[in-house]
């Protein structure tokens, strides 16, 4: 399967996961926040620009454990982080930050 999104052609499984995360942009983001009718904030991108930073260094999606501690060390909010993050991507941790992010689906590990 492929997106197509201003001019390019991206692969995408079946559940519209990037094949490669490497094929991920900005403009592919806010497409697939506009499949799941989400306006992407500041505190959006910082966590999309967090799990691209993970993803470059590691090569594997972060676990949504990593990006509660981030929520909380870095952007403050503490206690609340895990409830910002589903506040961010209310449909699941997996199905919206990890796809707009660029990210494969994540076969089997804590979803939040």
């Amino acid at each position: 399967m492929a997106l197509h999104v201003s001019g390019w052609s991206k692969k995408i499984d079946n559940e519209g996961y990037l094949i490669e995360p490497g094929d991920w942009n900005e403009a592919l983001a806010k497409k697939f926040a506009s499949e799941e009718e989400l306006v992407l904030s500041d505190d959006h991108w910082n966590v999309i620009k967090y799990m691209r930073n993970y993803y470059d260094e590691h090569l594997t999606a972060p676990d949504s454990r990593f990006v509660v501690k981030y929520l909380t060390d870095e952007l403050n909010y503490g206690k609340d982080a895990k409830k910002q993050l589903f506040k961010l991507f209310p449909y699941g941790y997996v199905k919206q930050a990890c796809k707009i992010a660029g990210m494969k689906r994540p076969r089997s590990w804590s979803t939040g």
